[in-house]
């Protein structure tokens, strides 16, 4: 067909669209397919026709997310999806040490903590009908006495309901009527993808849904007719990107529409793209390209209508791409979670809720919590939302835009422990560490100091119970990826000066040699220069400053992590500054975030004993807050096995969460072993290792995420050991890099991409690269750079 019969052809279905006729699937072929000029022209037709929608529903400018926690049931399903990396084997499942099934208690512990956090939606993912396929599911089932999945789900949206008031979603796969009716009353939402309606994806071998019985399209949009009928306010949509055809596409979003039509139920239609996933049979496969994603999202919102909610996962593109999917007429983020990662898209994190807030502000609109269920359907909650649940719906609502009440906080209905006497996993012990193992599976982070002492001593079978109890917590908050950063450090201390008129030294580092450092890293593909120690007297006051303007002059876009606390108070004390001035001067010329390092227990008679040259506990401590509330962020340490008692160690962490809790600063913690820590007898060092980061898991739990095992102290077996113990993180690469490789004191240890992905798969779980902050490493570049 030739350009002006496409162009016009766009035109006709822009016009009907526009005027509230119904398209049909020529019509939305043509947007689907829309490129240049004729992609503008359809951009500015969907983000009017939203805009119209928003001002019908009395939100005009509002775009909305909700705030959940993600509670990732079981990983196992019947289907065999070519692109899926949340399911796992019986197998894989053992290996990683996983039960087949998320425990009540730690369901409960996640939701309880995400209530604490302002969450409002429990979110239920989890695979189709795994009993169907694995025997090891049918034995679980029956042994904790529920006919089916669907039944455990039942029971778990209840006791998250009753136990802490937040309000479950429900997605677990393809459920017939009944079940659909048997479901409503613990749940005000649930929610399906119909994904596509390509019976050839489906039918042919080698295409992505063939073997998945719950993928055939007649069986899931059945499942869509069915919740219509169930009056189940039901959130869908397709995933764009794994092999479907525009046609095809189009296809699918003009089913979408006629079963709305039908019936109603359809409060948000997601527009997913696909982002391929390693270690799955599509992991080769090209992302979907943006512009053609974005003609998607555009074409939903066209053929949807006005009125529909088009939902697009935020952290599914780059931060940068966010602005032109609200102009193709989206108007929802769809869950968004403090606490938990994305389970199904493990390499994708959550963007902070603030920088969402930013992001929408800027492009021209507000951001505003919704519930789990869409504002419609609780204006109408006769009708849509079944009588016991909807006292929930109430408490958590505002009355006056149905929208969430932010100022609410999700609570429970019932006091005390008021579930099933067989969800109890957790048997009574009579020593100390048992006891406090049993009341950590509930609250890991709510226990005396002296029960976590006792932890920190714990033994055989104690220590083994207590390294699962800390690997389940970190799965199911910060996921299963195994996260690393690309960067290279350079040690400030021996910076040596130039004289006048000297030939630059290129065997040396000097302010000169720095700008070669920092273009190599940058190509070998660092995302972070790191630079810690205290500059010689013999270089002017003010080189601190002067060396972040060289890394940020030469590459502005590399992420500049510089400056112990103990190098800010040298470098502050030169220019005779005070903190607070210092660190603004610091930022000013380039630092991003400093390392919250230069400290080995935060006690000061510990220091008088094992460093006595390491900054006052109290001078370390008041320079920390001060660069967080300078708007740094940083990095928090404990260098343990120098002698100090395990009271000593828990009082640390208190002391970190204490600042924490007040500037709300640390990215990670790393445990540190002391030099010589391995000397100790064969098999000890390792237990102490253990202990540590396992007992960090459960006391830093909901105030730092990640826990960083520090392979450049304990070596790669070890550290993979680690990663079972409670941490998520390998920390940096240290690239020796080819100019100068011994500018760091760390040179000879380098973490290749190769061994972070040896150490994933002898784990079998996924790696993620990322950035300073833990985001997404390009974002953050161009975060950067627009700075």
């Amino acid at each position: 067909m030739d350009r002006g019969r496409l162009a016009e052809d766009l035109q006709i279905a822009i016009d009907r669209a526009l005027g509230g006729e119904r398209l049909t699937v020529d019509q939305a072929e043509a947007l689907v397919g829309a490129t240049g000029a004729d992609l503008e022209r359809l951009l500015d037709a969907s983000a009017r026709l939203r805009d119209e929608g928003l001002a019908r529903a009395g939100r005009p400018g509002v775009i909305t997310y909700s705030k959940k926690v993600f509670l990732p049931i079981t990983t196992l399903c019947r289907d065999r999806c070519h692109y899926c990396i949340f399911v796992d084997t019986p197998g894989k499942l053992a290996t990683k040490g996983k039960p087949l099934y998320m425990s009540p208690e730690s369901i409960l512990d996640v939701a309880r903590l995400g209530a604490s956090m302002g969450c409002k939606e429990a979110l239920f993912t989890l695979g189709d009908r795994p009993e169907d396929r694995w025997p090891a599911a049918r034995d679980w089932l029956d042994e904790h006495g529920y006919e089916s999945t669907l039944h455990y789900v039942r029971e778990m949206a209840q006791l998250v309901l009753d136990e802490t008031g937040l309000l479950p979603h429900l997605n677990p796969g393809v459920m017939t009527a009944e079940e659909l009716a048997w479901l409503r009353p613990v749940a005000p939402s649930m929610g399906m993808m119909l994904e596509t309606t390509s019976q050839r994806l489906w039918a042919d071998k080698g295409e992505v849904h063939f073997g998945s019985p719950d993928k055939q399209p007649a069986v899931r949009l059945q499942v869509l007719e069915d919740a219509g009928r169930a009056r189940v306010p039901l959130t869908t949509g397709l995933l764009v990107g794994i092999g479907e055809t525009a046609r095809e596409r189009a296809e699918s979003l003009v089913a979408l529409r006629d079963v709305q039509d039908r019936f109603g139920h359809l409060q948000e239609v997601i527009v997913q793209n696909f982002r391929s996933k390693p270690a799955t049979a599509m992991q080769n496969d090209d992302d979907l390209g943006l512009h053609e994603y974005v003609a998607t999202v555009a074409a939903a919102r066209l053929v949807m209508g006005p009125d529909a909610r088009i939902q697009v996962p935020p952290n599914l593109s780059d931060a940068s791409e966010l602005g032109l999917l609200l102009r193709a007429g989206a108007d929802d983020w769809g869950g968004v979670s403090p606490l938990t990662a994305d389970h199904v898209n493990p390499e994708r994190p959550w963007p902070q809720i603030v920088e969402l807030v930013e992001l929408t502000r800027r492009e021209g609109f507000r951001l505003t919590e919704r519930l789990t269920v869409h504002p419609p359907y609780i204006r109408d909650a006769e009708r849509w939302i079944d009588a016991a649940v909807r006292p929930h719906v109430d408490a958590l609502v505002d009355p006056s835009t149905m929208l969430a009440d932010e100022g609410a906080r999700a609570t429970p209905r019932l006091a005390g422990d008021g579930w099933p006497a067989r969800a109890r996993s957790v048997a009574i012990h009579t020593s100390p560490v048992r006891s406090a193992l049993a009341r950590a599976a509930s609250t890991p982070d709510g226990l005396t100091d002296r029960d976590y002492t006792e932890l920190m001593e714990a033994e055989g079978d104690d220590l083994e119970a207590l390294a699962a109890l800390a690997n389940d917590l970190r799965r199911y908050t910060v996921g299963e990826a195994i996260s690393f950063v690309v960067n290279r450090n350079v040690t400030s201390t021996n910076l040596t000066p130039t004289g006048l008129g000297d030939a630059p030294d290129r065997t040396a580092l000097t302010f000169e040699t720095l700008a070669d450092i920092v273009d190599d890293a940058w190509a070998l593909g660092a995302t972070e220069l790191c630079v810690q120690g205290t500059i010689p007297d013999a270089l002017p006051a003010g080189s601190y400053l002067r060396l972040a303007r060289i890394v940020k002059a030469t590459r502005p876009e590399l992420h500049l992590h510089a400056f112990r606390p103990a190098d800010i108070a040298d470098g502050a004390a030169r220019l005779g500054l005070d903190d607070v001035d210092y660190l603004v001067a610091l930022r000013e010329a380039g630092v991003d975030t400093v390392p919250g390092t230069g400290v080995k227990i935060l006690d000061e008679a510990v220091r008088l004993r094992v460093a006595p040259g390491d900054l006052p506990v109290d001078r370390w401590t008041s320079i920390i807050m001060a660069a967080h509330r300078t708007g740094f962020r940083s990095t928090s340490v404990m260098v343990y096995g120098n002698g100090e008692s395990p009271a000593d160690r828990v009082g640390h962490l208190r002391r970190l969460i204490e600042l924490q809790s007040s500037t709300g600063g640390f990215t990670e913690f790393v445990p540190m072993p002391a030099v010589g820590l391995s000397s100790r007898p064969a098999g000890r060092e390792s237990d102490e290792h253990r202990r540590v980061h396992a007992v960090a898991r459960l006391m830093l739990h909901g105030h730092i995420d990640h826990i960083q095992a520090p392979w450049t102290r304990l070596g790669f077996a070890e550290a993979a050991l680690m990663l079972q113990s409670g941490a998520d993180d390998l920390g940096g690469t240290l690239l020796d890099g080819r100019v100068l490789p011994d500018a760091g004191v760390e040179h000879g240890h380098e973490l290749l991409p190769a061994d972070v992905d040896r150490i994933a798969r002898s784990l079998s779980r996924p790696v993620r690269q990322r950035g300073t902050t833990y985001g997404d490493p390009t974002a953050e570049r161009k975060r950067v750079a627009r700075a």
